[in-house]
């Protein structure tokens, strides 16, 4: 059963993003200032679009907390769309201000503007484009950041990353950033993502939906443009058994190991090393160079729709990954060890 669970709604030229997260004990310590930092961090990195210099993300705490501590109420949060005061008619509830401003019926390959199409009958992709946009992942990293406050008061556990490589750069980013920009098209890149200090014992073996990798892999997964997830050494494949496997000795009464090449996880439960994820994200699928498309509306072949967009969002990718993992090891740490409320 999944104890710390959240909902978020909004719009990527709406009013706001909000999210509202259940099941977050009383009495725990939550710094707004910490959540802006977050925001911050995924609002920054080479290679970001133009949306950056118009948003600067700030939290609303807005339920749930008094004082600076948790009530064991539901959270609510609320970031302000600044850029809606010019999307305002556009974005409209009232059927009265109905507009084509800003609609569009070109696919664009690689964003989920075709099958959301199908699959909700929408004839003007603005309406699927509107929510599958990587905007909505602000909302995300301030749940995260609520998340990550959690998991460090309850067992200190720290998270870090790095970025491995951008396109085929493993260093000098920004070069293969400009030369990709010049010539109006996007570049991805791969992560790793390390928490420290994780007890042993989360997740579980006893069924497939509650293995901690399995879980962790799911959530890096489903952050928009990432294409492969993997936990531990993942050159797995051409080790042997000898190799890979991470032997175990005593040193003062206390299990140690040498190696972390499981990352961190063995049969499905963290193991007491660090958990170590590594993410592949493809390069953004809105590009300035055209891609060959078809217009749903007159179906003929096309050039793609380009709306505002960056050229490279690996570093914000990367913060919204860490996020999404804080809140699976949230939801573990509390069903672990905390019950309705939390003292230090």
């Amino acid at each position: 059963m999944q104890v710390f669970r959240f909902l978020t709604a909004g719009e990527s030229h709406g009013k706001c993003l909000t999210a509202i997260i259940e099941g977050i004990p009383a009495g725990f310590e939550i710094n707004p200032a910490f959540i802006n930092e977050e925001l911050k961090r995924r609002q920054t990195g080479y290679g970001r679009g133009g949306r950056m210099k118009i948003e600067s993300d700030t939290i609303e705490i807005t339920s749930g907390v008094r004082f600076g501590k948790t009530l064991g109420s539901p959270v609510t949060l609320v970031i302000q769309n600044k850029d809606f005061e010019n999307w305002q008619k556009i974005m409209s509830i009232n059927p009265d201000d109905y507009t084509d401003e800003k609609s569009f019926t070109k696919c664009r390959p690689g964003h989920a503007d075709y099958a959301g199409s199908i699959k909700y009958n929408h004839k003007d992709l603005r309406n699927v484009l509107e929510r599958s946009s990587a905007r909505k992942t602000a909302i995300e990293v301030a749940v995260g950041a609520v998340a990550k406050q959690i998991i460090a008061q309850v067992c200190d556990i720290k998270c870090s990353s790095k970025i491995l490589q951008i396109g085929n750069a493993k260093d000098n980013f920004e070069t293969e950033i400009d030369i990709a920009r010049e010539e109006g098209d996007t570049l991805g890149g791969k992560f790793e993502i390390m928490f420290e200090n994780l007890p042993v014992g989360l997740g579980s073996y006893v069924h497939w939906d509650r293995m901690l990798d399995g879980k962790i892999a799911q959530a890096v997964m489903s952050v928009p443009a990432i294409k492969s997830v993997s936990i531990g050494n993942h050159h797995a494949y051409k080790m042997r058994g000898s190799e890979f496997h991470d032997e175990m000795f005593l040193e003062d009464g206390k299990i140690i190991r040498k190696t972390n090449n499981a990352g961190g996880i063995e049969g499905g439960m963290s193991n007491g090393e660090n958990i170590i994820i590594t993410a592949v994200m493809k390069p953004i699928p809105t590009l300035r160079k055209t891609l060959n498309t078809v217009d749903l509306k007159t179906m003929t072949e096309a050039q793609s729709h380009f709306e505002r967009s960056d050229v490279c969002a690996v570093e914000a990718c990367t913060v919204v990954a860490e996020a999404r993992i804080a809140c699976i090891l949230a939801d573990e740490v509390l069903m672990k060890f905390v019950k309705d409320s939390f003292e230090k």
